[in-house]
């Protein structure tokens, strides 16, 4: 991903978590039953905690292959995680449900590239 992009990915991953989690909480409150809300409530907790982790990606000043692998990983993993998520609890066919581990997957791989990428930048101190 290229360094001029990812900034407006950051943003848009942070901003729209907290616009879908305001509207979950005030908008949807009265539109979805608890199960559903529990589910929208997920997508917007995985999205927040992994806008982060792409903050902590893209602020370490290595720019090794590790490195790359968990942005993009951490990218993909919102869009399909989450995305299914918030399409699953709105109501998208249950089908949809197969695209969310698929997510999940690459929420651990990016956390085993920012791992990884955190090791290599310890042992390059030394």
């Amino acid at each position: 991903m290229r360094q001029h992009v990812l900034p407006v990915v950051i943003a848009v991953a942070g901003a729209s978590a907290v616009l879908l989690g305001a509207w979950g909480a005030h908008g949807l409150h009265d539109v979805l039953d608890a199960r559903h809300l529990g589910v929208w409530h997920t997508a917007v907790r995985f999205q927040f905690w992994h806008a982060l982790a792409l903050v902590a990606a893209t602020l370490m000043p290595s720019r090794n292959r590790a490195r790359r692998v968990a942005v993009w990983a951490f990218a993909v993993g919102i869009v399909l995680f989450c995305g299914s998520l918030y399409a699953l609890a709105l109501g998208a066919p249950s089908v949809t449900g197969f695209v969310t581990p698929f997510g999940g997957l690459a929420f651990v791989i990016g956390w085993i590239a920012l791992g990884v990428a955190l090791t290599h930048r310890c042992t390059d101190k030394r």
